[in-house]
């Protein structure tokens, strides 16, 4: 398996409080980095899976699961893909 680097992004938020934080955690973002910034949130993911389109596709389920709505998901260009060695 490879892992993904890549953001999401919540549409709304400003910060993340600590019940949502283990609300995301408990639906299976555990590897999930809730953050914010200038009056935006996203969660960072590492995450393991055979695609890139099914380890996002599978973020944006568990975080929208919670509540929240996902307004886009980033992924920075020189972002590493590493594999499960």
């Amino acid at each position: 398996m490879k892992t993904y680097e890549f953001d999401v992004v919540l549409k709304g938020v400003a910060e993340i409080a600590d019940e949502r934080a283990d609300a995301l955690f408990a639906a299976g973002c555990d590897d999930g980095t809730p953050t914010s910034c200038d009056g935006m949130a996203w969660i960072h993911f590492d995450r393991e899976s055979p695609s890139l389109e099914e380890a996002i596709r599978l973020a944006v389920s568990q975080v929208q699961s919670v509540g929240f709505t996902v307004s886009k998901v980033e992924m920075a260009i020189d972002s590493e893909v590493s594999t499960g060695v």
